[in-house]
């Protein structure tokens, strides 16, 4: 059943310090999102943008102290996503960071139980007390799973918005050193590159997919810095030994044949490091291939 998709622009970048990943939902659309969705059989509406607090008009230290801005950008999204979901569609949000994915998740998991598939390089699991940069794009799983800021923690309803057993994250390879003894502790189930070497990405998918199956849909966030840097060069935090490009579209590919895919985030792209919007290109095949394109 080809799904309905709602597109949702984020252009936030409060979460971080590199300027330029505002212009990542433009990147996205510009690489022609529309036209590939509906290639797949996708019906496709375009929301256009969440109104983002100005960075230029906040307090110039950034960090914590986009904090408020940051919530008030989140409950925003929150509000849009929960609208998306009683119409029926699915919410494509184009990010922006990471931080996002506190209103995307909180509005995902509001509107019926869901999983949440968290497809990235870092953990995001820090909190203002264990954070080296007080940047908040590296907090999000930590608030959704009610670790941190109780400002973080509360957006769109008090409390966590999902278990830690309901989320898997996949493509693991950089932590701060207080953030992975509080990964270590949640209760998340983790693949780091290493398992993906070890064991293959099919592998990996196929236990991902199964500890997500009791649930009746799957919240997809997904990080382009989880890709290899030499695949997808236009991202603000590049780590290096990341996922290949036939290894993210098979993940995908295998999570489009198994799960419900109810929601979905696309973070981190930004064109001002990117190489001819090469990031942005592969972001919109990725999601072409998790929302049912197939090779044969």
């Amino acid at each position: 059943m080809k799904k309905a998709v709602n597109i949702v622009g984020v252009p936030l970048d409060l979460g971080q310090s590199r300027r330029g990943v505002d212009m990542g939902p433009s990147a996205l659309r510009y690489a022609g999102l529309d036209n590939h969705l509906r290639q797949v059989g996708c019906s496709v509406r375009d929301c256009g943008n969440v109104e983002i607090p100005v960075r230029d008009e906040l307090p110039s230290e950034g960090g914590l102290a986009y904090l408020p801005s940051v919530v008030e950008a989140c409950t925003a999204v929150y509000e849009v996503g929960l609208e998306a979901i009683a119409e029926g569609e699915v919410p494509l949000f184009l990010g922006g960071d990471h931080s996002i994915a506190l209103g995307t998740v909180a509005a995902a998991t509001e509107a019926g139980a869901s999983g949440v598939l968290w497809i990235d390089a870092h953990g995001d699991f820090n909190t203002p007390t264990t954070s080296p940069t007080g940047n908040l794009h590296g907090m999000p799983l930590a608030a959704l799973t009610g670790q941190g800021s109780a400002r973080l923690v509360d957006i769109g309803r008090p409390g966590p918005k999902v278990s830690a057993t309901d989320v898997v994250l996949i493509g693991l390879r950089s932590l701060d050193p207080e953030e992975r003894a509080l990964l270590r502790a949640s209760g998340i189930t983790v693949f780091t590159m290493r398992e993906i070497d070890e064991q293959g990405i099919g592998q990996v998918a196929k236990q991902a997919l199964k500890k997500l199956a009791h649930l009746p849909k799957v919240h997809v966030s997904l990080d382009m810095d989880s890709l290899d840097p030499r695949e997808a060069p236009g991202v603000g935090t590049p780590v290096p030994g990341g996922l290949t490009y036939r290894e993210a579209h098979l993940l995908l590919e295998l999570v489009a044949a198994s799960a419900n895919v109810g929601s979905v985030d696309v973070v981190e792209i930004n064109p001002i490091l990117d190489s001819q919007n090469r990031t942005a290109k592969i972001g919109v095949e990725l999601v072409a291939s998790l929302l049912g394109q197939t090779i044969y």
